[in-house]
């Protein structure tokens, strides 16, 4: 392979510099596509990290722990909050880059999860998602530009300051918790932000924001625990600029009848799952085309319910938006359905939250596992869409016939769906050191 710092200083010698009045921001013209991938890279080694190398990866991940993400660097699949309070969490490559705030440039932290070409997917060790590609144009995309010393700068901004606090709902027929009576999430986006980024090039990728100097994103976990006390730590080890590389929650969910699901939440567009799932609250992803629909546009439908079981009963856990709403401190996550893995190319990270509500008592619910489960259940009236959907018709979506959507855009790229016997292991390096 190609010594990366080679390349980096042959794009410096031939490209043009144009100032931009900032000598630590000045713009270049875009380098080709390979060429985007070795300067993220070289990042990640001038910030103290290792780059990750496709053809000589560090870590070679066995068909049972089923990693679909080849460049993280550990993963921790304890499930046990007794054990590890924050419970599974998976450690990162991050880059460094710049935000542009009404204040000027600002330095900012943040991973790299999908790309929309295939061959860059393979150099960063991310994600292959074809479908991101169609979000170009349509106004929930923010465009970038590259600095003369390889790093990326953002038309948008996060404020990491805000306290994220939340107020269960009260009881309404069988719902209870859920929807919130008040929520105020924990990060909040400008207009401009949005985590899918279109490249000089043209390519997409999914780069989300996880620190910048107004603190640090909520689903870092402080080693202490995850409270919201200590949720803008910038002191907090999980977050490691020197050695480029960051800690995140997992969060769990169902798919095809299988759970560890395991998945991170970065950005929404409505404050509400922001508030609940530890996002951040980014409005601009609501202009993503379009939610109700698939396989067109850039999104995925999958099936949260609002009101599922808040008790284990047989083992196979509790579920639903009330349960992640009324536990203490966020240490319960919804759970969610999801309809496919990112295996498959139809995958999409930003997922349509098509939401579900039971008709029976909690006692006789059952957990929902897969999509075709929720989809008979949809159909005999044991469940159905929830009333707080916008809209009253499903649109074309090859899922279901009876599911309509929300119109909240959550952004929670797949990180692992092990087999039942990686829980309770580690793999890599799943701490900063």
């Amino acid at each position: 392979m190609k010594n990366l710092r080679a390349i980096f200083l042959s794009i410096m010698t031939v490209s043009l510099f144009i100032a931009c009045g900032d000598d630590d921001t000045t713009i270049i013209d875009p380098p080709t596509t390979p060429s985007e991938a070795s300067l993220l890279l070289e990042s990640i080694r001038q910030d103290g990290g290792i780059p990750f190398d496709a053809d000589n990866p560090a870590l070679s991940f066995t068909a049972e722990q089923n990693v679909f993400l080849p460049s993280v660097l550990g993963i921790d699949f304890r499930i046990d909050r007794s054990v590890v309070p924050a419970g599974p969490t998976a450690r990162f490559p991050m880059f460094q880059g710049w935000e542009t705030t009404t204040n000027g440039p600002r330095r900012c932290y943040y991973v790299i999860t999908e790309s929309s070409d295939r061959e860059m997917a393979r150099e960063l060790g991310v994600i292959f998602a074809p479908r991101m590609a169609e979000a170009v144009g349509s106004g929930g995309e923010q465009n970038a530009t590259w600095t003369d010393d390889g790093r990326l700068v953002f038309e948008g901004s996060v404020d990491f300051s805000p306290k994220r606090s939340l107020v269960a709902g009260g009881q309404d027929g069988l719902l209870f918790g859920f929807p919130p009576a008040e929520v105020n999430p924990g990060a909040i986006a400008d207009a401009a932000w949005s985590s899918y980024v279109v490249l000089p090039s043209g390519i997409v990728i999914n780069a989300q924001m996880v620190a910048n100097s107004t603190g640090i994103h909520d689903r870092i976990p402080h080693p202490d625990g995850n409270g919201p006390e200590q949720e803008d730590d910038l002191n907090n080890p999980n977050l490691a600029a020197d050695q480029a590389s960051v800690v995140m929650q997992l969060l769990d969910g169902w798919q095809d009848d299988k759970p560890y699901y395991f998945h991170i939440v970065t950005d929404t567009s409505d404050p509400g799952p922001a508030t609940i799932e530890l996002g951040v609250f980014a409005p601009r992803l609501a202009e993503l085309p379009t939610f109700g629909l698939f396989p067109g546009g850039s999104m995925l439908p999958f099936s949260p319910t609002a009101n599922g079981r808040t008790t284990d009963t047989d083992g196979f856990g509790v579920q639903g938006l009330n349960t992640a709403s009324l536990s203490e401190r966020q240490v319960q996550d919804p759970t969610n359905t999801f309809p496919i893995d990112p295996s498959d190319e139809r995958y999409a990270p930003m997922w349509d939250a098509h939401i579900t509500e039971f008709t029976i008592p909690e006692a006789d619910r059952p957990i929902l596992r897969s999509f075709d489960q929720v989809n008979e259940l949809l159909a005999d009236g044991t469940l159905i869409p929830f009333r707080g959907n916008i809209n009253p018709n499903p649109l074309t979506n090859s899922l279901s016939d009876l599911l309509t959507a929300t119109g909240a855009i959550i952004n929670c790229p797949v990180i692992s769906q092990p087999d039942s016997s990686v829980i309770g292991t580690q793999i890599g390096l799943p701490r900063n050191q």
